[in-house]
């Protein structure tokens, strides 16, 4: 690994941390030359996941993308960074359990409002509000409605 300050090739592993079970290894180094510590990161990169959109077309899964719609949904609300990865590491072990390479958007978003309604009721009506593309108050209430039964 290349020092990001010297360019020097030398380093020592100071400390090492797995995320995401053990998909992502976080390690702390320090360069031998100008003794500077940086961090580097190793994520396995290779999943081979496409998602089907409405449209038909095909696009690589993206865990951004999906971390990204969950943070917008539960913006304001007393939810942590923590528990929105632990929904996507879900959703993730979900679709992989199952060995699946093609997955409809469909179904990843009835995942993501499935863990939301657990999580907070709230960003759970914005994200359902969204990803069902509600029309008017009508739509808004029923689901509301649903929601309040379903206590």
């Amino acid at each position: 690994m290349r020092c990001p300050y010297c360019g020097h090739n030398l380093n020592r592993v100071m400390d090492t941390r797995s995320r995401n079970n053990g998909k992502v290894t976080r390690r702390r180094r320090l360069c031998l030359k100008c003794g500077r510590r940086f961090i580097t990161i190793e994520e396995i990169e290779d999943k081979g996941l496409y998602v089907i959109k409405c449209d038909g077309r095909r696009e690589p899964y993206d865990r951004k993308k999906l971390t990204k719609g969950i943070q917008v949904s539960c913006s304001k609300r007393p939810v942590s960074i923590d528990q929105i990865e632990t929904i996507v590491d879900k959703i993730e072990a979900e679709i992989e359990s199952h060995f699946i390479k093609e997955i409809e958007s469909q179904k990843i978003g009835e995942l993501v409002i499935h863990y939301l309604r657990q999580l907070d009721e709230i960003a759970y009506v914005r994200f359902a509000s969204v990803y069902r593309k509600f029309e008017d108050k009508k739509e808004f209430l029923t689901e509301l409605k649903k929601l309040k039964h379903s206590l």
